[in-house]
C-alpha cells in the first residue's frame, strides 16, 4: 500500500508518489531538488517532507510541472536512477557475497533517524541506526531494521524565559509520513500477540521503505489492547521504568514475532544496544518450542547473534529491579524450560546483584560482541571482564568497530558538488577509499573558502528565521530573542556546540570564566560567537540546569550576541549545523564517550574539530586536523578535571583557533586555515564512514555469525561459507 493517494499527481509524472514515500530521495541531491522546485516556499514550510508537500501543493503546480520540458528531463533521469538503485543486483555485497545475498540480517534498535519527515528518535543511537539502514541500502546488504512506530514521537522543546527546557509533543500526523501500514494476505492489518505481565498486549506493524531496505515499526495503538497499553508505544524514553522495560519486552520479543508473521526469515540477528536483547530470549523459546533443549537453543542462537553496546560506564546500562523483571515474565520462564532463579541469572553480572541488566544478557547470549570505537572496545573489555573470569582482560571476546557516518546524508550539496568537480563525478561511490580524499589539496583556497563561507550564512539566516518566527508568532522578550541568535554574524568565526544536554557531556565547560571568554568572543577585530543547540532528557533535571546555564549566559548583554541557544535541536537544524559552523566544540569528560558521530559529520563538511580526546576522535587525530584537549586519557577524573581542561581550552581558542582563522591574505583568505580544513576532510572522511563500518561488520561479524552458525548446526560438516 502506498503511503499517499496517487489521485492529484498527473499521469506524466506519478512516479512522485513512489518517490516521496521512499527515503531513498532524502540522501539524494537530485532527488530533493526534484520536490523542491515543484514549490520552494512549500517545500520549507513542510519541513522538506515530499509526502506532506504533495498533498498541499496547488494542483495547478503539479499540472504546469508535468508540462515544463526542463522538469520532466529532471524527473525522468531522477526516477531513472531510483528504479536502477532499487533494483540493482550488481552491489558491493552482490559482488563479494554472491552466495549470501539472501542470508537476511536483522537489525534490532529501539529507535530509528532516517528524516525529520519521520520523527521517531531522539538522538545518537537512532541516527546511526538510521545512517546504518541507508548504508546497508547502497552497498546491498540484505537487512531489515526492527523497532517502534513512536506517533507522538521524541519531545519538542521550547525554553521558557528563565531558561527552563520546556517539553512538547505533538503527534505525528500518519497521511503525512513515509510510512505505509503491513497488511495479511487476506487485507487485514497485520499484528502480533506479546505476553506481558499476566496478559498479551498485541502490535501492528508499520512499514518505512529507506532504498531498498525495509524498516518494521511495531504499534500497540491497537483496539484489543487497554487504553494503558495502547499507550506503550506512544512516546520514545517516556514513563518510569515499568513502561520502559514493557516497551523492551515488546521490541525484542515482539519484533522476533513480527519477523515471523511477515514470513522474513533472518540468518543474523544484530541488536543495537542492550534495549533489544529480549529478541534473544524469544529466539530461543522458538527453538525450545520445537524440541531443542535450552543449552542446545542457546547455542544456537548465540551463534548467529551480534550484539553492540555503546556504553562506556556502568551507570549506564539499562538495569531493572529483580521484582519487577519477575512480575512482567510471569509465564515466559517456563517457556523456555527454566525456574525463576535460572531465568533471572541471564541478567545478573554477580550474585549478591539485585538488578537485571540488559547489557549482561546481551554480552552472554551473543557470540559476536563489539564496542563502537577503538577506545570503547577497550573500555568495553575491562568493564565486563568478570563475564569472562578465565581470560586475560586483553582476550575478553568484545571486538571495536567504530561508528560512521552516512556521507550522502550529512554532506552539504554546496560541499558535494566541490567535491564533484575536484575528486570525481563518482566520489561518492569511492567515499571509503583514502585515495580518492588526497584529491582535496587540489581544491582552490578560495573555492572552499566561498562555499564555507556560504554554507555558514544559510545556517545564521536559518538560527534568524526561527528567531523572527518565535518573536512573531509566541511574542517573546527581546532578552530571548537576543538568546535565540538573532545578532549572529556570518562574517565571525563560529563555533557549534550541539549534542544532548547531561552532564558527562559538559556544555557548559566553556563557560567556566565567563570574563576570559567575554574577551575571547568580544574581540572586535577577531571575533567569535558559539551556537548552542541540544535537548535534556524528559527526566534529566541536571542536563535541563545546564541548557539554563547556557540560556543565561546567552541573555547576557555582555555577551554582546555572540552567544546563542537554538531550540528544538533535530536532524534538520543538525545539517546546517554540522555544514555551516567553523569549529565543533566537543568536550566530555575523558573516557565517557563511547564514539559521538556528530563531529564526523562536521568534518565531512570541513568544520575542524576541537574535542577532548575520547571516542573517535581518539582515532581520527593527528596533530594537524584540529584541537585535541586532554590528551592524556589515563589521567584521573578528579575535582580539578574541569579547571585543567577548560584552561587548555582557552589556550587553545586564544593562541591556535582564533589568530589561524584571521590570519588573511589581500584576498582575506586565510590559507593556513584552509589547509587545516582540507587535512581535516582528508583524514577523517574515508575513515568514519558507515561504509567502511558496514564493510566492516559483514567481514567481522556478519561472515562469523554464519560460520559459527553453520559449525553449531552441522558439528561434523567441514564445509565452510
Amino acid at each position: 500500500m502506498d503511503c499517499l493517494s496517487t489521485s492529484r499527481l498527473p499521469k506524466r509524472i506519478l512516479g512522485l508518489n513512489e518517490l516521496s514515500c521512499n527515503l531513498w530521495w532524502s540522501w539524494h541531491i537530485e532527488a530533493r531538488d526534484i520536490f523542491r522546485v515543484l514549490d520552494r516556499p512549500l517545500w520549507k514550510a513542510t519541513g522538506h517532507n515530499p509526502v506532506k508537500l504533495l498533498q498541499q501543493i496547488e494542483t495547478c503546480r503539479l499540472v504546469a510541472a508535468a508540462g515544463d520540458p526542463e522538469f520532466l528531463s529532471s524527473y525522468d533521469s531522477i526516477m531513472g536512477a531510483f528504479k536502477t538503485d532499487i533494483s540493482n543486483t550488481n552491489t558491493w555485497f552482490a559482488a563479494n557475497y554472491p552466495h549470501l545475498q539472501h542470508h537476511t540480517i536483522a537489525y534490532f534498535s529501539l529507535e530509528f533517524a532516517i528524516h525529520n519527515s519521520l520523527p521517531i528518535y531522539a538522538g545518537g543511537l537512532g541516527i546511526l541506526a538510521g545512517d546504518y539502514c541507508k548504508e546497508a541500502s547502497d552497498l546491498g546488504i540484505p537487512l531489515v531494521g526492527v523497532g517502534f512506530m513512536y506517533p507522538e514521537g521524541y519531545l519538542h522543546q521550547h525554553i521558557s524565559t528563565d531558561g527552563w527546557q520546556e517539553d512538547t509533543y505533538e503527534r505525528m500526523n500518519f497521511a503525512e509520513a513515509p510510512i505505509s501500514p503491513v497488511f495479511t494476505s487476506n487485507k487485514q492489518r497485520l499484528k502480533v500477540e506479546i505476553p506481558l505481565d499476566d496478559h498479551s498486549v498485541h502490535a501492528t506493524i508499520w512499514q518505512v521503505d529507506i532504498g531498498r531496505v525495509k524498516l518494521y515499526l511495531l504499534d500497540t495503538n491497537v483496539e484489543e489492547n487497554s487504553p494503558t497499553d495502547r499507550q506503550l508505544s506512544a512516546r520514545l524514553y517516556a514513563g518510569d521504568r515499568e513502561m520502559r522495560l514493557q516497551q523492551e519486552i515488546i521490541i525484542g520479543i515482539g519484533g522476533v514475532r513480527a519477523l515471523g508473521a511477515m514470513k522474513v526469515k533472518p540468518v543474523i540477528w544484530h541488536a543495537n544496544e542492550g534495549h533489544t536483547t529480549f529478541m534473544m530470549l524469544e529466539r530461543i523459546r522458538e527453538l525450545v518450542e520445537k524440541g531443542l533443549s535450552f543449552t542446545d537453543a542457546t547455542r544456537m542462537v548465540r551463534a548467529s547473534t551480534i550484539f553492540t553496546t555503546h556504553t562506556p560506564i556502568p551507570a549506564g546500562n539499562d538495569v531493572f529491579p529483580l521484582d519487577l523483571i519477575e512480575r512482567s515474565f510471569q509465564r515466559y520462564p517456563s517457556s523456555l524450560g527454566l525456574d525463576r532463579d535460572a531465568f533471572l541469572k541471564l541478567g545478573i553480572l554477580e550474585p549478591e546483584n539485585t538488578v537485571f541488566n540488559m547489557t549482561v544478557l546481551g554480552l552472554r547470549m551473543a557470540e559476536h560482541c563489539n564496542g563502537v570505537s577503538q577506545l570503547h572496545g577497550g573500555i568495553c573489555r575491562k568493564m565486563w571482564h568478570s563475564l569472562w573470569p578465565d581470560v586475560e582482560e586483553k582476550d575478553v571476546p568484545i571486538v571495536a568497530i567504530t561508528n560512521g557516518i552516512h556521507a550522502p546524508s550529512w554532506v552539504s550539496p554546496e560541499m558535494a558538488r566541490l567535491y564533484q568537480r575536484y575528486l570525481g563525478p563518482d566520489w561518492i561511490n569511492k567515499h571509503d577509499d583514502p585515495m580518492i580524499w588526497e584529491r582535496v589539496t587540489d581544491i582552490p583556497n578560495k573555492e572552499i573558502w566561498l562555499t564555507r563561507h556560504w554554507v555558514k550564512h544559510k545556517l545564521v539566516t536559518e538560527v534568524q528565521d526561527r528567531t523572527r518566527k518565535r518573536w512573531s508568532e509566541d511574542h517573546v522578550s527581546p532578552e530571548q530573542a537576543l538568546a535565540m541568535g538573532a545578532l549572529l554574524d556570518a562574517e565571525a568565526l563560529t563555533i557549534g556546540f550541539s549534542r544532548r544536554f547531561t552532564a558527562y557531556k559538559r556544555a557548559t565547560l566553556i563557560l567556566h570564566d565567563l570574563n576570559r571568554l567575554k574577551r575571547i568572543l568580544r574581540n572586535e577585530l577577531r571575533p567569535v560567537q558559539i551556537i548552542f543547540s541540544g535537548k535534556a532528557h524528559p527526566d534529566d533535571e541536571y542536563g535541563k540546569f545546564l541548557i539554563k546555564e547556557v540560556y543565561k549566559a546567552a541573555k547576557d548583554p555582555e555577551f554582546s550576541g555572540r552567544i546563542a541557544f537554538v531550540e528544538d535541536y533535530d536532524m534538520h537544524l543538525a545539517r546546517y549545523m554540522v555544514h555551516g559552523t567553523d569549529v565543533w566544540l566537543n568536550t566530555p569528560v575523558p573516557l565517557r564517550e563511547a564514539c559521538g558521530t556528530s563531529g564526523q559529520k562536521a568534518a565531512l563538511n570541513g568544520v575542524i574539530h576541537l574535542s577532548a580526546l575520547d571516542g573517535w576522535w581518539y582515532e581520527g587525530y593527528n596533530g594537524t586536523n584540529g584541537w585535541a584537549i586532554h590528551q592524556n586519557i589515563e589521567t584521573p577524573d578528579s575535582p580539578e578535571l574541569d579547571k585543567i581542561d577548560v584552561a587548555e581550552l582557552y589556550d587553545i581558542l586564544e593562541e591556535k583557533v582564533v589568530p589561524l582563522y584571521y590570519e588573511r591574505d589581500m584576498d582575506g583568505i586565510p590559507h593556513g586555515w584552509m589547509q587545516m580544513i582540507k587535512e581535516t576532510i582528508r583524514s577523517n572522511a574515508p575513515m568514519f564512514s558507515t561504509r567502511r563500518m558496514a564493510k566492516e561488520y559483514t567481514e567481522q561479524m556478519y561472515l562469523a555469525a554464519i560460520q559459527t552458525s553453520q559449525t553449531v548446526a552441522n558439528p561434523d560438516d567441514g564445509n565452510t561459507i
